[in-house]
């Protein structure tokens, strides 16, 4: 067993009404069971998303404000006006800039861009950049993806005799700014059907507005700006992404064919998840770590070799960000592991502050906590000079951020956001109080199971319905983002044919995966970032998977792929170490791997539970009082525990037992099994064991005279020496076998009455009652021993854990099998 990181909700359309959609639109029956699944379960609805175009999309002029904008941008380009475009760092305000760029050019007029610096000017309008303008002659600011909470500011424009038009799509606060002119969407006094658009999707009406038409030239960059700020991919944003991103697959802009370049995606291939993954963590880098005006010149060069130098620039940058990023991480993760070492728990809330953090990738840390954790998290870099932390918060299901940071106002001097984000600048002195609330909110609003994220899955997939026909057709779902996320699929009973890690620190992993251990070819499944899960798996465990459906293309040859989001191992897993040469070395290995367990691992971890069947503990075992948890288990099935942590877990208690000896009888392993309510892994290493070995031989009746003849003489000389092993040893010499087989018929001579059990040894019983041994229990499951041993060292590793997991064996007394 192997518990997933999340819980699974698998959808299941209604069969008829996914067949009325693949009858009526013509489309493939996976495609209509995703559409039925997704609600497009109306038929006029289901076809306007699929093909719906420039027809389902609404009047510029509906956005209030659009007139006066358009008014006011006309009157200053006929006059020769000086226009100054005010931008965002982020790739939205940066896609929204270059499309003004691009619009303005049009129109043949003065302008420039401004875009402030992240860290020196942060967000928004400031007046010294207001000043600045002025003193370069601008008469009219158009603000993009920004400007809808600068009252103060556009207050001062205004003094300074500069008209401002914004175009935003942000909150709107309760007070507006005195804007020349506003334009977006969700003002109170707007009555815009579509409400979602992008920054990049506002500065688009605009121009539409401007132009009088469609302008589709523009559309690419709407692309860029829409998916990489997470917009609900639905109504005109879906058509605007869907139509900039096929001009995209043969764009002339040189910008964005070298960050595609540089990315090692062909222009043919792009898609949304290339936007998002490829394109828009380099514009952004470039706002997190310099200066987006190099995002900007890129996008709108018209010279190729600039376009490649700065593509290459932003490349570096972006790569920069990522070991910034993934070193603040590792920083991160190790205060958390400290601080759950301390408290034997993870917090319920993490607060996490450093003077060397980097402010600008402060959101991306904490979103990676998130994953990690899953807990509600704040990331903050504080400057040492002024003792400010300025932060950036994620948070899950159940957990609105910005209502918890409404709590605790009294301690920040900024804060905003919405209940999954959010960003805030606190003193370095309140971070302890602040870290406490959030705990406590933490404690009051959620319950155990909202500690551990559910993930949707569209519906559940056949194996064979894998195929590279089958995943081109799910493009007609697409483009994918937010609010149409691509399709998910489960995938269960799959059979692990071969699995390997990848990546400089083996973090990523590579499986091969068949419906069947008869099936001719497998699918190759990727999951990154689950390298550690590689060594948890056995090979012969049956695995459910989420994963998305794509096409791995390379040299030519095209082959399905399923890119793994989760995944689990529901049944009871056998790691197969049978005939390891030093069984003691691979118990270590068990005991080491435990430390590393998944986090995805319910309820606590525990130590593992060692069976030694018999009653003889090896030496080596003795150690590990602390680390694992030794049980022995006699013929009869009386299972008893050696040292404390045998006292403090049972077998029954147990997700890890390891198989350490071999039984004589396999009703002797069935006590064992049928104990094991909690087991998730069985680990089998018998049969190389010095106890093993000595148990594969059945002593004969000399052998059996000579111990009793050896022990008698001992009887006689009064014999003092000291323990049970120095006792076994001397025995042992004097008849001339080996102590292991001593050992096994001291046993049977102590289970038929003929000697007993003393301090440093045995004694014989005088005058005794003469007995066979053929009645002794001992002695008949030693001679059954050979059919054990062919059943659980001859099996294959299938085999074997069929063996161990059928609890519907007859469970009669053992003594009726061996006696």
């Amino acid at each position: 067993m192997l518990q997933g990181k999340a819980r699974w909700s698998v959808g299941q359309p209604e069969p008829h009404i996914a067949q009325t959609l693949e009858q009526a639109l013509g489309v493939p029956p996976l495609v209509a069971k995703l559409l039925a699944v997704r609600g497009w379960t109306d038929i006029e609805q289901a076809a306007q998303f699929l093909h719906g175009g420039t027809e389902h999309t609404h009047d510029p002029y509906l956005l209030d404000g659009m007139e006066q904008a358009v008014e006011r941008i006309r009157r200053a380009v006929e006059a020769g006006e000086y226009i100054r475009v005010y931008g965002d760092y982020d790739a939205d305000g940066v896609s929204s800039t270059t499309l003004m760029v691009k619009l303005l050019q049009q129109l043949d007029c003065r302008f420039d861009t401004y875009i402030p610096h992240r860290v020196h000017e942060g967000y928004g309008l400031n007046t010294a950049a207001l000043d600045a303008a002025k003193e370069a002659g601008v008469s009219l600011i158009i603000t993009v993806d920004t400007g809808i909470s600068a009252v103060e500011q556009i207050a001062y424009a205004a003094e300074l005799g500069i008209d401002v038009v914004v175009t935003d799509h942000h909150e709107p606060p309760e007070r507006l700014p005195d804007a020349y002119a506003i334009i977006n969407p969700k003002k109170p006094t707007c009555s815009y059907p579509f409400k979602h658009l992008a920054g990049v999707g506002v500065s688009f009406k605009l121009a539409q507005a401007l132009l009088g038409r469609w302008p589709e030239e523009l559309l690419e960059y709407v692309a860029i700006g829409t998916v990489a700020d997470l917009m609900h991919l639905s109504g005109e944003n879906r058509i605007m992404v869907k139509q900039g991103i096929a001009r995209m697959r043969s764009t002339t802009n040189y910008g964005i064919r070298s960050l595609l370049g540089v990315a090692g995606i062909a222009l043919k291939d792009v898609n949304s998840t290339h936007i998002g993954f490829a394109i828009a963590p380099r514009i952004n880098a470039s706002g997190r770590l310099l200066s987006a005006d190099t995002a900007v010149r890129l996008l709108t060069t018209d010279s190729e070799q600039e376009a490649e130098h700065l593509a290459h620039e932003l490349d570096q940058l972006n790569k920069e960000r990522q070991r910034i990023v993934d070193e603040m991480t590792k920083q991160a993760a190790s205060m958390v592991e400290r601080r759950k070492a301390a408290d034997g728990k993870l917090p319920e809330a993490i607060v996490l502050a450093d003077e060397s953090w980097n402010v600008g990738v402060i959101g991306i840390v904490a979103s990676k906590m998130v994953d990690r954790y899953y807990r509600p998290t704040i990331i903050l870099g504080i400057d040492p000079d002024t003792g400010k932390a300025k932060g950036s918060a994620r948070s899950i299901a159940g957990y609105d951020m910005y209502k918890a940071l409404t709590r605790c106002d009294d301690l920040m001097e900024h804060y905003g956001g919405h209940p999954m984000a959010a960003g805030m600048t606190v003193a370095r002195d309140h971070l302890p109080e602040l870290e406490a609330r959030m705990i406590q909110l933490a404690q009051e609003w959620l319950q155990p199971e909202d500690y551990i994220p559910v993930m949707q899955s569209d519906l559940e997939c056949r194996f064979e319905d894998i195929h590279i026909d089958s995943i081109r057709q799910l493009e007609q779902l697409g483009p994918f983002g937010m609010g149409n996320p691509a399709p998910r699929f489960t995938f269960t009973e799959l059979h692990v044919s071969e699995q390997r890690t990848l990546g400089k620190e083996h973090q990523h992993l590579k499986l091969t995966l068949k419906s069947s251990l008869e099936a001719a070819a497998g699918v190759e499944a990727i999951a990154f970032g689950k390298g550690a899960l590689g060594e948890w798996i056995s090979p012969s465990a049956r695995m459910n998977v989420i994963g998305e459906l794509s096409l791995n293309e390379w040299n030519g040859t095209c082959r399905p792929q399923i890119m793994v989001q989760d995944l689990c191992v529901p049944g009871v897993q056998l790691f197969d170490w049978r005939g390891t040469a030093q069984p003691e070395r691979k118990l270590a290995e068990v005991l080491d791997r435990l430390k590393r367990l998944p986090g995805g691992e319910r309820p606590a971890r525990k130590p593992p539970v060692v069976i030694v069947f018999g009653s003889y503990v090896p030496d080596a075992l003795r150690q590990l009082d602390a680390e694992a948890a030794v049980w022995t288990v006699d013929v009869f099935g009386t299972a008893a525990p050696h040292g404390l942590a045998a006292e403090l877990i049972s077998i029954s208690e147990a997700s890890d037992i390891v198989l350490y000896t071999v039984p004589d009888t396999m009703k002797q392993l069935q006590s064992v099994t049928t104990s094991a309510l909690s087991v998730h892994r069985y680990f089998a290493l018998f049969g190389s064991s010095e106890i093993d070995r000595q148990a594969s031989t059945v002593p004969d009746r000399d052998m059996f005279k000579a111990v009793y003849g050896a022990a008698s003489l001992l009887d006689k000389n009064g014999h003092q020496v000291g323990s049970v092993l120095a006792y076994e040893q001397a025995i042992a010499k004097r008849a001339g076998v080996s102590v292991g087989l001593v050992r096994f018929m001291l046993d049977v001579f102590t289970e038929l009455g003929l000697a007993e059990r003393i301090e440093g040894g045995f004694r014989l019983v005088a005058a005794a009652q003469k007995r066979e041994l053929t009645s002794s229990t001992l002695y008949q499951a030693r001679l059954k021993r050979p059919e054990a041993e062919q059943q659980l060292l001859y099996s294959s590793s299938r085999e074997l854990l069929e063996l161990l997991t059928d609890h519907l064996m007859t469970s009669e007394p053992i003594l009726e099998e061996i006696v």
